[in-house]
């Protein structure tokens, strides 16, 4: 592995540990207000998302407690649990939690019904989330920061507003990383002519002086 690809691991995976609020730091410059800005989603629906991962987190330990060990992304208002529950009541427990935050339009409930995953399972799902989001830096093709990367028990879960063809690319990537057991796709499918409105107009150049 290069110094290149181990430095921005650690930066990919120190990110993923820190709080969604902080900005990630590369090279000595904050980027949070850089990576906001080309985000596919608008301002309003990033802080929303926010709220909703933050809320979602807290209410389910608040009603299951230590039996469940669940995760909350959010993504445009479509809120992704993932993680471990005691029992399957307990999974529609955490289903109906999540739904009844403000902002959430819909649920995708990836809980498994499963003995709860141990430090060392968790650490090493960061890890492969940070690969698989080192791998779309690398992929001309992809915009690395219009794709969410969640990992769990080995499976790698893609959320974002993306064309088919980028789902399609994403996935394939992901596929292709070492430790990855199983993608699945929570993308939000927008059209070839909604990528290009989302996209900056690019700078005029400026006038070359008359010679």
């Amino acid at each position: 592995m290069t110094l290149r690809h181990t430095t921005l691991l650690a930066a990919l995976a120190g990110a993923t540990l820190l709080s969604a609020c902080a900005p990630l730091l590369l090279g000595g410059a904050a980027v949070s207000g850089a990576l906001m800005a080309t985000d596919r989603r608008t301002s309003g629906a990033q802080v929303e998302d926010q709220g909703i991962e933050f809320k979602g987190e807290s209410r389910l330990k608040t009603a299951l407690g230590d039996r469940a060990h669940l995760n909350v992304t959010s993504y445009n208002r479509t809120a992704l649990i993932t993680g471990e529950v005691a029992t399957e009541a307990d999974r529609q427990v955490a289903e109906n939690v999540v739904q009844g935050i403000e902002n959430v339009k819909a649920v995708v409930n990836e809980a498994t019904v499963a003995g709860l995953s141990s430090l060392t399972s968790r650490t090493n799902d960061t890890i492969i989330a940070s690969k698989v989001k080192a791998s779309f830096v690398d992929a001309k093709d992809l915009q690395a920061n219009s794709i969410k990367v969640v990992g769990e028990r080995g499976i790698i879960y893609l959320m974002g507003r993306v064309t088919e063809r980028e789902a399609n690319r994403a996935a394939e990537v992901a596929r292709g990383v070492s430790g990855v057991q199983k993608v699945v796709r929570v993308f939000e499918i927008i059209s070839e002519a909604e990528l290009k409105a989302l996209q900056p107009e690019p700078k005029a150049k400026p006038a070359q002086p008359a010679q």
